[in-house]
């Protein structure tokens, strides 16, 4: 999400407002905007949060300037039944020396939503339906592949436990840091990672050993990637597909600034209990560019926006 002055966030909070979302998704809410302004402006909207703040308070000293994610959801729609603060647990072993390379930023806030409707639209007590969803902000620094991908590894093997415990649909939401191709997409996308992948050469801690254990069993796939894949030549979908890379056929970017544009934001789902009915149409570069980068006087966030619709499929326990 980034920083924001005064107007931009109330830019920002009309532009989410006016996708209509179910459940939003924000990485990067400082604590003090959280508290002062997003939270009871989405209150307005109906929407009900929780944040959790990221675990570096201790390297800034301002605890209301530390950022986090926060996750709303439409109360009408939504009782938010579970949310787990979910941090990594670092071994005894490493702990000193891990402080300073590990305890950089949040692994990500779960919360397990029920609806209060069916599919239909009719109230249905006999049947609980749930949905977990993860909001997750990775680690952005470039030269600390490992601690990504630990980072993610953690998360997956957190959102197994659930799993196993419930019969649930999950989405994975977030700014994961981590462009196609790098070994955190990879796990994510695929289930393991390339053992040979030159990322895998950097672990000082040792926290990627065994390579055998980076693996990970949750039907998870990209939502824009898999809806690609299944619009085909018969949906008016080339607009589209000229703003995704043919090769992963996942957004071209997400994130376009002066110095970076790539694709480093996804949202996953369980692709045995969920399917991707829509999605929002992707902003193209050349229009972003007129006004240099992101955020600009339009686009008040230096990310851009991910939106999908999905329908929960017949449930099948896995």
């Amino acid at each position: 999400m980034g920083t924001f002055m005064g107007v931009q966030k109330t830019k920002f909070v009309r532009e989410i407002i006016g996708y209509h979302a179910d459940i939003i998704c924000l990485q990067e809410v400082q604590l003090n905007h959280f508290e002062d302004f997003f939270a009871p402006e989405l209150d307005k909207h109906g929407y009900q949060a929780l944040y959790k703040k990221r675990t570096t308070e201790v390297y800034s000293g301002n605890p209301v300037a530390i950022d986090g994610c926060a996750t709303f959801s439409v109360e009408t729609n939504f009782h938010m039944s579970k949310n787990t603060r979910f941090d990594a647990i670092i071994p005894a072993a490493q702990k000193r020396m891990a402080l300073s390379r590990l305890i950089k930023d949040n692994i990500a806030l779960i919360a397990v939503l029920e609806a209060k409707f069916g599919n239909h639209g009719a109230e249905n007590p006999g049947k609980r339906q749930l949905l977990c969803v993860a909001n997750t902000h990775i680690n952005v620094h470039q030269d600390l592949k490992d601690v990504k991908l630990w980072e993610v590894h953690t998360l997956l093997k957190g959102l197994e436990k659930i799993a196993v415990s419930a019969d649930i649909p999950m989405l994975v939401c977030g700014d994961f840091n981590s462009i196609p191709g790098s070994t955190p997409h990879g796990l994510l996308a695929v289930g393991k990672v390339d053992q040979m992948h030159p990322d895998l050469a950097i672990d000082p801690l040792g926290i990627l050993r065994p390579l055998s254990k980076l693996n990970h069993q949750l039907p998870l796939v990209s939502a824009y990637s898999s809806f690609a894949r299944m619009a085909g030549i018969g949906y008016d979908f080339d607009h589209q597909r000229r703003r995704m890379d043919p090769s992963t056929n996942e957004p071209l970017f997400t994130n376009c600034t002066r110095d970076f544009t790539g694709t480093v934001d996804y949202i996953f789902y369980t692709a045995d209990s969920l399917t991707v009915e829509s999605l929002l149409e992707l902003l193209d570069e050349e229009s972003l560019r007129k006004d240099t980068a992101l955020p600009s006087p339009e686009w008040s966030s230096d990310h851009i926006a991910l939106l999908a619709e999905f329908r929960c499929k017949p449930r099948i326990r896995r």
